[in-house]
């Protein structure tokens, strides 16, 4: 009898239910095979007997399709590539060419030029001396030939060449990139001690916290609360397309009505703009909100100047906190509920700083490496400099100050471009603290084109190196102690602001294609790979989903260091360019919880038609001229291109040169490191990452 292949009573305790069925077979067609015993019948069979030559083939055809469609995708984007590069830097097609006030940015511009230059030259003659065979560099040692072996006066000068390498430049440049590693390898240090500190508070679970309500009042005849003062303060400076969704937010903070004031601090300079936000704070007026419209004649100081001028007025006075959001910043009801009570029995705490979240993060690539970076110096760098060292930069905003700690620190400066970083750092010499909360985000936005993203970087780079200069010596005088001023000076302006551009530029954007012509001071290969990658993998941390991309955002931060040296420079020597202050460019994104709750309040508004208190007839009529003049005001046509920029593009074939010249040293790791560095210069070139203008 067959053993039985019933396997339903593995899972089922008594299957034999039911009325019997007898099926009879008519004209059966089966054979009979003998068999030795029960189990010989479920034995595996031979894989390597199964294959047969026509199973074989079809294995072979699909792995040969794979790879031909593997080859049509690289074909089809350098056809793709080239024809850009043909279109926009040959024809000149829709861009412009990239505009360069400074003369350091001009001068850095032609020094890298002269690199490509001697790249070239260089390239050509080793083209030469490998096809004649003239190979005298083997297993790091060169070997130069006698006399008697030198054939013609280019072997000669080749000959001579390489003699004048090994003893004159080799030494020098083997000298700058031990300079540059050791510098690597210090801020790298610095990183992961960062990273091991916000293990550390996940491990402990350690976050800022305040216990039980603290505005609750003794006072049984009131309203049981006793809510301080608050004032609220919208910067914003020609901000057409994002100045609603951030005023709606604000006015619906969470805060009793009469212990709030929201400030608009309007520095448009276009007329219809001013008219917008007018028509924006009235509504909202109307509404019962206690919201005022502020409009500089004199515009000096840009947001420092804007912030100062709104600080001087009289009933400011009145009030113990401010809270600051930018135009494109849009707070949850909570906000206030969440970060004013920490201030509560804390008369040393001067800022609660809030985590910015991003509402276009997933719009393209530019934006998805902007989210790493932004996310990994909130939860890593605020996160663990508030927790252990009670200070950080204030970012200018989603932050609540103390605003008794602005007027004791001096108040809004307008001597640099970044005057957050200038208030704290002042506040910080005279002994406030702060904290950082990380649970509490504020949604934003971050620069959709690469042309934004890289005025706001200058920005960012050149201000701290311009304050550098200038608090210096307030920092050495002060009061606090000897770490704090070393931590000051050391890391927070030294380290992570002017060592970190100047290595990744120096090191991995001149140094490294520079080896590949002196390969006597060839960078170690962990240099070049495993530490840079390392580190990549720490900086993504903070957003697992964004592994797939610790490639392009290696190569992104190595790219974007041209910038953020350049900045650093100017900012360092004072030059024009660091006085530069250009308003980051909005998109007006809302996430789609807020496009949901806009929806709901309009139908409500129609459903159920309200005049609040203090609505009178002019206001009304006010109201009404201010949206016949959004009507009627035009939107001015907007001219776009993408843009062309020399200093990337120059690198990118210096680069690209440097990794030819690799290919003939068969140095593997070197050449692709060089060819897609080469390659990401070339796209951030021709501004093919980031918003397309078509």
């Amino acid at each position: 009898m067959p053993p039985s292949t019933d396997f339903s009573r593995w899972w089922a305790k008594d299957t034999r239910q039911g009325t019997p069925v007898i099926v009879t077979m008519e004209n059966p067609n089966y054979s009979v095979v003998e068999i030795d015993g029960p189990d010989v019948a479920f034995r595996p069979v031979d894989k390597e007997r199964g294959k047969n030559a026509k199973q074989f083939t079809w294995v072979l055809l699909l792995k040969a399709h794979r790879a031909v469609g593997c080859l049509a995708w690289l074909g089809n984007f350098l056809w793709e590539l080239l024809g850009t590069v043909k279109k926009r830097l040959i024809l000149g097609q829709g861009v412009a060419m990239e505009n360069e006030k400074s003369g350091k940015g001009k001068l850095l511009y032609r020094v890298i030029l002269g690199f490509l230059v001697t790249a070239l030259a260089f390239l050509a003659f080793e083209v030469v001396a490998h096809f004649n065979g003239w190979r005298y560099f083997h297993h790091h040692n060169l070997h130069l030939p006698q006399s008697l072996e030198i054939q013609g006066w280019l072997h000669g000068v080749y000959v001579y060449w390489l003699e004048f390498r090994s003893e004159y430049i080799a030494p020098l440049l083997q000298a700058l990139s031990r300079f540059c590693v050791v510098l690597f390898l210090i801020q790298s240090a610095d990183r992961l001690i960062l990273c091991l500190g916000c293990f550390w508070i996940k491990y402990k679970k350690i976050k800022p916290q305040f216990s039980g309500d603290p505005f609750k009042s003794e006072d049984l005849e009131g309203s049981g609360h006793d809510y301080p003062m608050v004032l609220v303060q919208i910067p914003m400076c020609n901000e057409r397309e994002v100045y609603e969704q951030s005023i709606s937010a604000v006015c619906q903070l969470d805060w009793p009505k009469e212990r709030l004031l929201i400030q608009v601090l309007d520095d448009s300079d276009d007329e219809s703009i001013q008219w917008l936000i007018r028509g924006e704070v009235s509504k909202w007026s109307q509404k019962g909100v206690n919201i005022i419209y502020r409009h500089r004649l004199v515009r000096t100081g840009y947001k420092a100047g804007n912030l100062k001028s709104a600080m001087n007025c009289d009933y400011v006075k009145s009030y113990e906190f401010v809270a600051i959001f930018d135009a494109d910043f849009q707070p949850n009801p909570d906000f206030l509920k969440q970060t004013v009570p920490h201030f509560k029995d804390n008369p040393e705490l001067g800022l609660v700083q809030a985590r910015w979240a991003f509402v276009n993060k997933d719009e393209n690539l530019l934006t998805r490496l902007q989210n790493i970076n932004l996310c990994f110096h909130f939860e890593v760098e605020q996160q663990v400099n508030g927790v252990f060292l009670s200070f950080f930069g204030f970012n200018g905003t989603a932050g609540v100050w103390r605003i008794r700690a602005l007027e004791e620190s001096g108040g809004w400066l307008e001597r640099t471009t970044v005057e957050d970083m200038d208030i704290a750092v002042r506040a910080h010499l005279n002994g406030w603290k702060f904290i950082f909360l990380n649970d509490v985000k504020v949604l934003c936005e971050v620069p959709e084109s690469y042309a934004a993203y890289k005025k706001q970087q200058h920005r960012w780079h050149s201000g701290p190196m311009q304050l550098f200069r200038l608090c210096l010596p307030d920092i050495i005088t002060s009061k606090i102690s000897f770490w704090k001023k070393a931590n000051l000076i050391l890391l927070f302006f030294l380290l992570r602001k002017l060592v970190l551009p100047f290595y990744s530029f120096t090191l991995f954007c001149i140094i490294l294609p520079l080896t590949m012509f002196v390969p006597e001071a060839e960078i170690p290969l962990w240099v070049v790979c495993y530490v840079p990658v390392f580190m990549s993998f720490l900086s993504i941390l903070p957003t697992p989903r964004s592994v797939p991309f610790i490639a392009p955002y290696l190569l992104f931060e190595n790219t974007m260091s041209v910038t953020k040296f350049n900045a650093m420079v100017s900012g360092l020597f004072q030059l024009g360019s660091s006085y530069e202050w250009v308003v980051t460019k909005k998109a007006g994104r809302a996430s789609e919880p807020d496009l949901l709750a806009a929806t709901e309040r309009e139908s409500k508004a129609k459903n159920h038609p309200q005049l609040h208190r203090g609505a009178s007839d002019s206001g009304l009529s006010e109201l009404n001229k201010l949206k016949e003049h959004q009507e009627a005001a035009p939107k001015p046509p907007m001219k776009k291109m993408n843009r062309i920029y020399k200093k990337e593009l120059a690198l990118a074939f210096l680069l690209l040169t440097a990794a030819l010249r690799s290919l003939l040293s068969a140095q593997g790791v070197h050449f692709y490191f060089l060819l897609f560095q080469g390659v990401s210069f070339l796209l951030m070139g021709l501004d093919l990452i980031g918003e397309q203008v078509s």
